[in-house]
């Protein structure tokens, strides 16, 4: 799925909708379909229960829910016909623009690009009102740029994003407890992770690219994700499967070269390790959840 804002917002990447805006728009109920957007989406629940399902994971929603749905994740909307609140959709690109102008950016980007970062939780009530003080903001401001675009209007919106981002969660990417040498080096190692899971399989090959050890990749891995560099690599090829296998209706064999096998059966004996059961058994199970 596209990112393909409404007439007007074109440019600026990112816009404000609601819950209820989100019904009338989709008649069709195609929102409690499997999708897989190239975009964020940020949905805050300010009244109201539902479920969202997110990589296969169900959430249930409730006031003070957020959820954030990543580029690439295979996701949808379960029942969602009586929850409110605010909804950004952002690309990927509005975010990045802020990174490294300050340091909160920078952490924000970061938990954007996480594959396995946390796609629900619940803010603290005494945060609450900052977190739908901060959509406002964001909202009145894009309002105010396709009224008048100024020169600093994308800036800002990102700027306003990260903020945003920080407000809101979620807290264990944006509050790592693990030492700052570590998660720079895990930073990396995701990073070129995220860019070659698909063509390399192999720990080594990413320590000799980033100039450091294997012990070393794995004990940042496992300070600062709770995998060790291997699982963590096997854990994000195997996602991937997961979401073509569900999204998709690629052969297996297309799906194994998708992720890097250049043998079916290997990528066969690869999923059943993992996942517990075949990827054909799994494909059957994923189309009646």
């Amino acid at each position: 799925m596209r990112y393909s804002p409404e007439a007007g917002s074109a440019g600026f990447g990112v816009e404000v909708l609601s819950f209820e805006r989100l019904r009338r728009m989709d008649r069709a109920r195609r929102r409690e379909r499997p999708q897989r957007p190239d975009f964020h989406v940020l949905a805050l629940v300010r009244s109201g229960r539902g479920r969202q399902v997110a990589d296969f994971v169900d959430h249930p929603l409730g006031e003070r829910s957020v959820v954030w749905i990543r580029p690439g994740v295979v996701h949808r909307w379960a029942e969602v016909d009586g929850v409110d609140g605010p909804l950004v959709l952002f690309e990927p690109e509005v975010l990045a623009g802020a990174v490294g102008v300050a340091e909160a950016a920078g952490v924000a980007g970061a938990a954007g690009v996480a594959a396995f970062g946390a796609s629900c939780w619940q803010v603290d009530q005494e945060d609450w009102g900052l977190v739908l003080a901060g959509v406002e903001h964001l909202a009145r401001e894009h309002a105010a740029a396709v009224a008048r675009e100024e020169p600093f209007s994308r800036a800002l919106l990102g700027h306003l994003l990260a903020a945003l981002l920080l407000r809101a969660g979620p807290p264990e990417a944006l509050r790592p407890s693990a030492a700052a040498g570590d998660r720079e080096v895990f930073r990396r190692y995701r990073a070129a992770v995220e860019e070659g899971f698909a063509r390399r399989h192999h720990v080594a090959d990413y320590a000799r690219e980033l100039g450091c050890t294997v012990r070393t990749l794995t004990r940042a891995s496992r300070a600062a994700s709770g995998l060790g560099a291997k699982r963590f690599l096997d854990e994000r090829i195997l996602l991937e499967a997961e979401r073509l296998l569900a999204h998709t209706d690629l052969p297996l064999a297309r799906c194994a070269e998708r992720v890097g096998f250049d043998d079916a059966a290997n990528f066969a004996a690869f999923f059943r390790r993992l996942a517990g059961e075949s990827p054909g058994r799994w494909r059957e199970a994923a189309a009646g959840r």
